[in-house]
C-alpha cells in the first residue's frame, strides 16, 4: 500500500477479502470518503484487487448517521426491519463522475457513459449490518445527479458483514478526524481552501491501493 494512502487512512475494517477504509483526503469539499476493496490473496503481488469502489459521502449525512448510532435509532432501525422481514436499505447514497468529467481526467468510459457509485447500509444476515458498494455504467439525470445504469450487474461489487460496534468505530472516528481537521482549519483562519488545493474526486477514485 502507498505511504499516500497510509498518511491518509483513518481506520480500516476487514472481512474476508475485502475490506473498507475511512479516508481524510477530501473533507475540504465537504466529503467523507470510503474505499471498498475486494481482493485475491492467491493472484500475484500487484494484481491482486479484483473490485475497487470508491464512495464519497456528504459530511452533513456522515454526522446524521452518527447522530442515529449514538442515540440508538439505528440499532432500532435494524432491529424492526431484521423482525419484520425487510431487507430494504437502511440508507443509501449515490453519486459518480460524469461522463464529460471522465473525459477531463483522460479517462472516458469505453461505453461513453458516467461511471455511477452506490452504497447501501443494508440489514445483515449474518452480522447487524451489510455494507455494500457498486459501480457501473450510469447517466445524468434532468437534475445533474449521476444515476445508475447497471441494473443487478454492477461492473465492481464489494459487500461487507459489520457488526454495530465495527460500524460505530467507523464512523465517529472519522467524524472525529473531520472534527480535529475543522478546528486546525479555524486556528488557521483557513476553513474554506483555494478552489486550486480541492483535490479532485474523480483523480482519487482512481488511485489504486494494491
Amino acid at each position: 500500500m502507498s505511504k499516500d494512502r497510509n498518511r491518509n487512512q483513518i481506520i480500516r475494517k476487514d472481512a474476508r477479502g475485502c475490506f473498507v477504509e475511512s479516508l481524510n483526503d477530501v473533507f475540504s469539499i465537504g466529503k467523507a470518503h470510503l474505499a471498498f476493496v475486494a481482493y485475491d490473496l492467491h493472484s500475484p503481488a500487484g494484481q491482486r484487487q479484483t473490485d475497487n469502489i470508491h464512495i464519497y459521502l456528504d459530511i452533513a449525512e456522515l454526522l446524521e448517521l452518527c447522530r442515529k448510532a449514538e442515540s440508538g435509532e439505528l440499532r432500532q432501525s435494524v432491529q424492526a426491519k431484521k423482525r419484520d422481514g425487510d431487507k430494504g436499505p437502511l440508507y443509501q447514497c449515490t453519486g459518480g463522475t460524469s461522463a464529460e468529467r471522465l473525459r477531463q481526467l483522460g479517462k472516458p468510459r469505453a461505453d461513453g457513459m458516467s461511471l455511477s457509485r452506490v452504497f447501501q447500509l443494508l440489514p445483515g444476515s449474518r452480522s447487524d449490518f451489510l455494507l455494500v458498494a457498486d459501480s457501473g455504467p450510469g447517466e445524468r439525470d434532468a437534475k445533474g445527479l449521476i444515476v445508475p445504469r447497471f441494473g443487478k450487474k454492477p461492473e465492481n461489487h464489494v459487500a461487507l458483514s459489520m457488526t454495530m460496534d465495527s460500524f460505530c468505530e467507523l464512523l465517529l472516528l472519522t467524524r472525529a478526524h473531520y472534527q480535529a481537521w475543522l478546528s486546525a482549519g479555524y486556528a488557521r483562519s483557513d476553513v474554506s481552501p483555494q478552489e486550486d488545493e480541492i483535490p479532485s474526486v474523480g483523480e482519487a477514485a482512481e488511485k489504486s491501493l494494491f
